[in-house]
């Protein structure tokens, strides 16, 4: 008896750790996914076209996000262990390192939109399929895209602060700034929107100009906190006294985060094409697949939260040498992701048939985001479980295994599926969309092997 109550202690204080971590990630994402989907609803009471331009650029917009995230990610693993080091240097270091890829990442993302924004815009317009104006839909996707990349080095900058702040246990705080964020969106969304209390009715461009104001909000937020609590995180002390990164740690981030940077980058682009593929049914799918997205990333924050404290938690005991206890957590936190994504995805399956009734477009597009969302729903814990793999496999620094398991099997395998469907069949954009969930399966079962396995066991860190 003694046995069994000492493990259910230690398995509810582990819980707690978790949900420590875990749930500041999960209200921030959650309340700016769930600001996301009310944006995304004022913007589908356009029309089909507004919500369609809109839904095409930040497809386009999440190739960035993800490089940046990516990018960030390959010095959050060292910054993690530094922190189980209790290396101060360590984390100013790989603080600097972000700053400097995060600006470089954007200063080649704003050239990129700047030049061939139209022509990455008409990927996504196809002639051979009903469902609305293209010109109109892609008049208002390059409205929507200039005003947005000017919140690009913003969200840059928003991303090295909050990452860095997680990485050292300080999950509140990004928390705070998100939710400050969030709100001054949905206000501007809703005056600039629809021109509410007098504001121009500026459509498409007054939810651009929400967000980068929201953007501008949340660094203000998460910047000034870091510098005025320098008791609390040391490393901000001298931080930019210099940005020079010795060049052995550049050589090591380099080693492992640009492999993740070419992960994510790789990742979001082959989304993107799969994406593509879906629209090549017209706007209707457009639109559909927009209206399941935007309900699907509100309820994935779950498990995606979870991901977070893989990489967090299991991070911090790998770099203070705890490897057996790291693999034991490990395998416990991918349970509790797995088994509260279940529930989840049966909630969101209650709303499939309601969710697509509150945009004002047709209801073949309404149809389709019904399907979809009925399939990521019963899918929801397989997501939860392959995000989880992919977390751990990063906590240890496996970056190049990480690499093979998301975004080289996103390429070769989702991809090719969606695009031989897509191009050479008449198969309609549901059965392409579950075919590509078919194919997600052999990245769940290589996770399951890898973990297993335990090739992630390592501290990178130790000398």
């Amino acid at each position: 008896m003694k046995g069994k109550s000492q493990l259910f202690e230690d398995n509810r204080q582990l819980f707690k750790t978790v949900l420590a971590v875990a749930v500041p990630i999960m209200i921030q994402n959650g309340f700016t996914s769930f600001v996301n989907l009310l944006d995304n609803i004022m913007v589908g009471r356009l029309g089909t076209e507004q919500m369609s331009g809109v839904a095409i650029v930040n497809q386009i917009l999440f190739v960035y996000n993800l490089c940046i995230f990516g990018g960030l990610s390959g010095a959050g693993i060292f910054t993690a262990q530094y922190f189980g080091k209790n290396d101060n240097e360590g984390i100013r270091n790989t603080f600097r390192f972000k700053f400097i890829l995060a600006l470089t990442v954007s200063a080649i993302a704003l050239l990129v939109f700047t030049f061939f924004g139209s022509s990455l815009i008409n990927l996504y317009l196809s002639d051979s399929a009903e469902g609305g104006d293209l010109m109109a839909a892609l008049s208002y996707g390059k409205e929507y895209l200039n005003i947005m990349i000017v919140g690009l080095p913003v969200f840059a900058l928003v991303q090295t602060y909050s990452s860095t702040l997680r990485e050292c246990g300080q999950t509140v705080v990004p928390m705070k700034a998100g939710v400050a964020a969030v709100l001054v969106n949905l206000l501007f969304n809703y005056l600039l929107i629809f021109g509410s209390f007098g504001f121009p009715a500026l459509g498409v461009r007054g939810a651009a100009i929400a967000t980068v104001l929201s953007r501008f909000v949340e660094l203000s937020v998460v910047a000034s906190w870091t510098h005025k609590h320098t008791s609390e995180v040391s490393f901000a002390n001298g931080l930019y006294r210099t940005l020079r990164v010795p060049s052995h740690l550049v050589s090591e981030i380099m080693k492992k985060g640009m492999i993740l940077l070419l992960n994510e980058a790789l990742w979001s682009l082959g989304m993107s094409l799969v994406n593509q593929c879906f629209s090549t049914r017209g706007l209707n799918a457009v639109a559909g697949t927009n209206i399941a997205s935007t309900l699907d990333n509100l309820f994935k924050v779950v498990f995606l939260a979870f991901g977070n404290s893989v990489g967090i938690i299991v991070g911090r005991l790998l770099g203070s040498g705890k490897m057996e206890e790291a693999r034991k957590t490990d395998t416990k936190i991918i349970c509790f992701s797995v088994f509260f994504s279940a529930f989840v995805g049966l909630f969101m399956l209650s709303l499939a048939k309601l969710f697509p009734q509150l945009y004002n477009t047709t209801d073949s597009a309404r149809s389709i985001a019904t399907s979809i969302i009925m399939v990521q729903a019963i899918c929801m814990p397989i997501e939860a479980f392959k995000n989880a793999t992919y977390f751990t496999l990063r906590s240890g620094g496996r970056t190049f295994i990480t690499f093979l398991f998301d975004g080289f099997s996103t390429m070769t395998v989702n991809f090719p599926i969606a695009f031989i469907l897509s191009r050479y069949t008449d198969a309609s954009v549901l059965w392409i969309f579950i075919s590509v969930q078919i194919g997600g399966l052999v990245k769940a079962l290589l996770g399951f092997i890898l973990v297993k396995k335990g090739v992630w066991v390592r501290n990178i860190v130790k000398e």
